[in-house]
């Protein structure tokens, strides 16, 4: 049994992602905190172009500058360990804006120079704020949904899950906001200029009414505006007042009728948004479609509860839409059933759900969307993220030879299936890395615990062994490993009596 050395993804999550680093100010050939920042969103390939002018002196420097409140990241060994791989491909590495050439596709007939987007939220409340973000990438934006009522917000109004009660890194986020708390004329004044200054990016309203002249009236303020499409929000978990947000998006008939009202109403793209609130997303979906409604975007929050005296409100407690990277699968799931539903065609999408990194986005575009929304990300890290999708999507088209996004959209749906047909005679068995693992046991534990009984564990060794003839291939070890000792070997055929030794 023997460490492999330093964790890198471990090691690189431990950064505080400083704004202005103090490690990088000290660096003058190069950007460490960048290229942490780039193993920390994916791109631990490009790690070299940030790095490779930088001698071991200034590194060591960069590492005396971290101002992390427990230890310095290890950035000399940690860029290091990556550099040799990266270093060899960095004249291959185009700059951000040269990778976002690459990247263009259509979505409601609206040209879009890269398919990451801004979610209507509190990441894009007014000019200020988008113009930033249009600056720094994003093609387009949904912006934060407006309404004809009066908004007024509760303080606190946000929460989050977070790893073993650590600060600032939540994969869980808890909202109770609702929408645009500033004047109708403004906002639409907002998104007027918004795009007669930024002509090439893409301006969406997100809209919701509670009636249907409401609907009508501010479809009709969007185009005028001189936005590209309109949202239609059927999906805000938390409205204060009924028949608005998800109690509509809940309905499926006031979904086909208020989008028809507003198809008949405007010449722009609508895009009614679904709640992940409800059993079959593809019944409200359906409605949309039959409405004619060009695209549909999914999902908004979904409906949670979290405890604590940081989620009260004076002393009371509520239920409200919880996002963030572990609500992904879930979107995905809802994605899935849309674009599997064979009534539904011709139907484009926009993902949107726990997206924070480009490997994120492409599951969503993979699974059949044209653009995605990214909310929670960015509250949590900034605008900048947008570096990392670009050039980590771009660098893995580069990588297969794809010329397009595409070739990109829906390419995997040929492979989901039923789970009645699934392959249910063969088996794949774990396999144990002895120079990775050390010993722990957790394989074992859980194994028998939660599993079948299939390992076997020496303590005096500390040794775990697989027994192939009470194994049934779940790879329950290999999840729980925490050095990734545990992988897979070959699929092969189930023997009908008994099975062979692992």
């Amino acid at each position: 049994m023997k460490r492999t050395g330093l964790k890198i993804t471990e090691e690189a999550n431990c950064c505080l992602l400083c704004a202005e680093a103090p490690c990088s100010k000290v660096c003058k050939k190069g950007d460490p905190a960048r290229a942490i920042r780039a193993i920390r969103f994916g791109n631990e390939k490009l790690v070299g172009r940030w790095v490779a002018q930088c001698t071991d002196e200034e590194l060591e420097a960069a590492e005396k500058a971290c101002i992390h409140y427990d230890r310095p990241i290890r950035i000399k060994e940690l860029v290091r360990t990556l550099q040799t791989s990266s270093e060899s491909r960095k004249e291959n590495i185009p700059s951000v804006k040269e990778a976002g050439k690459g990247l263009s596709i259509d979505f409601c007939g609206i040209h879009c120079e890269n398919p990451f987007f801004l979610a209507s939220s509190a990441v894009c409340t007014n000019y200020e704020m988008v113009a930033r973000a249009f600056e720094a990438g994003w093609a387009g934006v949904f912006y934060k949904t407006i309404c004809l009522q009066e908004i007024k917000e509760v303080s606190p109004r946000f929460d989050a899950v977070h790893d073993n009660g650590a600060h600032g890194n939540f994969f869980a986020f808890r909202n109770m906001e609702q929408l645009s708390e500033n004047p109708v004329d403004v906002d639409f004044d907002i998104l007027r200029r918004l795009k007669q200054n930024y002509p090439t990016k893409v301006v969406i309203a997100s809209v919701m009414g509670q009636h249907e002249e409401d609907w009508i009236k501010l479809a009709q303020m969007a185009e005028e505006a001189g936005c590209d499409a309109v949202e239609l929000n059927y999906s805000c978990p938390q409205m204060r007042q009924t028949g608005m947000g998800s109690d509509v998006g809940q309905d499926p008939e006031l979904v086909t009728f208020f989008t028809a009202y507003v198809k008949r109403s405007v010449k722009i793209p609508v895009i009614p948004k679904m709640t992940p609130n409800i059993a079959h997303i593809s019944e409200p979906a359906m409605g949309a479609y039959f409405a004619g409604a060009d695209a549909i975007s999914a999902i908004n929050t979904i409906k949670s509860v979290t405890m604590g005296e940081g989620s009260e409100v004076s002393g009371c407690q509520t239920g409200s839409g919880l996002s963030g990277r572990a609500v992904k699968p879930i979107a995905l799931r809802h994605i899935l059933a849309m674009v599997k539903n064979p009534i539904m065609k011709n139907v484009q999408y926009s993902g949107i759900g726990g997206i924070e990194t480009w490997r994120d986005a492409l599951e969503f575009i993979q699974l059949g969307c044209r653009n995605v929304q990214v909310c929670t990300a960015v509250m949590q890290y900034g605008y900048r993220i947008i570096d990392d999708m670009i050039l980590g999507l771009q660098n893995y088209m580069t990588e297969r030879g794809i010329a397009s996004v595409d070739t990109l959209v829906g390419e995997l749906l040929p492979k989901f299936y039923l789970p009645s047909d699934l392959d249910r005679e063969t088996i794949v068995y774990p396999k144990i890395d002895r120079d990775k693992c050390i010993g722990c046991g957790r394989c074992y534990t859980s194994c028998m615990d939660g599993g079948h009984q299939a390992i076997a564990f020496d303590f005096e060794t500390r040794q775990p062994r697989i027994v192939g003839t009470k194994c049934v291939g779940c790879h329950l070890c290999r999840l729980v490993c925490p050095t990734g000792a545990i992988g897979m070997t070959k699929r092969i055929q189930k023997k009908e009596h008994g099975k062979p030794s692992a």
